[in-house]
């Protein structure tokens, strides 16, 4: 069997495991132009059926159990956090990292901190291609220049785990990071299990917090909406600028235009309630748990008011990491603050989203569609779960279609609308008469 039934099935992540360690290089990476996505294809008269693609494939089965095992020695007591050791808030110390990423730039100064120190040779992490400024181009990073140029959050479909490849190919001794989403660490840790060397080779994996990724059709819409055509684009970023930060686009003419990551046309109805992939609507793992170190937002109120800059959310996993950010924090390299376990669980939202992914499963079942496995345990959806799942499909399978692109314009300007009114009528009941 080979991942060809895994795509067929609609369960591919694109996550470009089964790329990377193909022994006969059987399999080239398309994107499927009608949905927004990336699809490995094989390539027949290469393929030797050998089954390497589907043993490494997340995108059919995660054994979350096995794994932790594996890892962790042990299966986690919290099902919503996984294994973790401590919490954190913090940020990087130098202001033009932190001012330049997505959230606090930890990411980026723990990769330097880490490639300084001769802890890796290299990181595996993601840039925009800059002749294909629209498309993602997974890398490995072997001095600070390349990792500072790989910061920032991609709000699109990244093959990361492509660049496995080069790290498989590289010299005997040498170490790496990997920076991925879920699914990415979920396809390098089955990597790992069957390639040795691999497991070798990565010493360090950073996990992202991950709520979906946007198809590109998500990208698409929003260019249209600036009324720039796709090759005047010179440069995209996704985030930066502070936080929150926001979209800016950089034409070939010098042109800037910004988007806020606040703003309604932005993250709040284009890449929050349309444009996800289904195999997303999926995963159970928005926090990483498999990964040795989690990163995210921290979207927390009593920050929220005045960081203008970016604050990063750390979930440590191994006392591996616990010493590396101990170092860095002494050689003046980041700052941190110790927090407990509840900020993360609510920051995220990771009660709710273990609720809902059981009434998205069902509601899946139910029509029809291919569900992966995982041996991990799920909590009790209520009728407002399932309520959920079906108005979310409708959106992210009917209405993120090109065809019905107007109806997320006419969605939005709803909306709009009704929060004007709302504050007006705030507005009148809080004034005194």
């Amino acid at each position: 069997m080979n991942i060809s039934q895994v795509v067929k099935n609609g369960l591919c992540t694109g996550c470009g495991t089964c790329i990377a360690l193909c022994p006969e290089e059987a399999i080239r990476l398309t994107i499927d132009k009608k949905k927004g996505i990336y699809v490995p294809k094989i390539v027949e008269d290469k393929c030797k059926d050998c089954g390497v693609c589907h043993k490494v494939c997340p995108g059919h089965e995660v054994d979350f159990k096995q794994l932790n095992l594996e890892i962790f020695e042990k299966e986690p007591d919290d099902i919503l956090i996984g294994n973790y050791l401590n919490c954190y808030v913090g940020h990087s110390t130098d202001y033009n990292i932190r001012y330049n990423s997505a959230s606090g730039g930890l990411v980026t100064a723990l990769l330097i901190f880490a490639l300084e120190e001769g802890l890796i040779d290299g990181a595996l992490v993601t840039r925009m291609e800059k002749d294909k400024p629209l498309e993602p181009e997974p890398f490995i990073a072997r001095t600070k220049e390349e990792i500072i140029d790989a910061s920032k959050s991609k709000y699109c479909p990244v093959p990361a785990n492509i660049a496995l490849k080069e790290i498989l190919g590289s010299k005997e001794g040498e170490r790496f990071a990997v920076v991925g989403l879920p699914c990415h660490i979920h396809g390098i840790r089955k990597a790992e299990q069957l390639n040795k060397n691999l497991k070798e080779k990565i010493v360090l994996h950073f996990g992202i917090v991950c709520n979906h990724t946007p198809t590109f059709l998500a990208t698409e819409f929003l260019i249209k909406k600036t009324k720039i055509k796709k090759e005047e684009i010179k440069k995209l970023d996704y985030r930066g600028e502070g936080w929150s930060g926001g979209m800016k686009i950089t034409t070939k003419m010098g042109d800037v235009i910004f988007i806020p990551y606040f703003s309604p046309s932005y993250w709040g109805i284009v890449f929050n309630s349309f444009f996800f992939p289904p195999r997303c609507t999926l995963c159970s793992d928005k926090i990483c748990e498999l990964s040795d170190v989690t990163f995210a937002d921290a979207w927390i109120p009593e920050l929220m008011k005045n960081d203008k800059i970016g604050t990063s959310l750390i979930i440590t996993r191994n006392k591996i990491f616990e010493k590396i950010l101990d170092d860095a924090a002494l050689k003046g390299k980041i700052e941190l603050k110790k927090v407990d376990k509840n900020v993360p669980l609510h920051s995220q939202g990771l009660y709710l989203l273990k609720k809902k992914l059981k009434a998205n499963i069902r509601i899946m079942t139910i029509s029809g569609k291919n569900i992966p496995l995982y041996y991990q345990d799920l909590l009790n959806p209520n009728l407002s779960n399932y309520i959920y799942a079906v108005s979310f499909y409708f959106k992210n399978c009917i209405l993120s279609k090109r065809g019905f692109w107007r109806f997320i314009d006419f969605y939005q300007f709803s909306l709009e609308k009704i929060t004007y009114y709302k504050s007006k009528l705030l507005k009148l009941k809080n004034t005194p008469k």
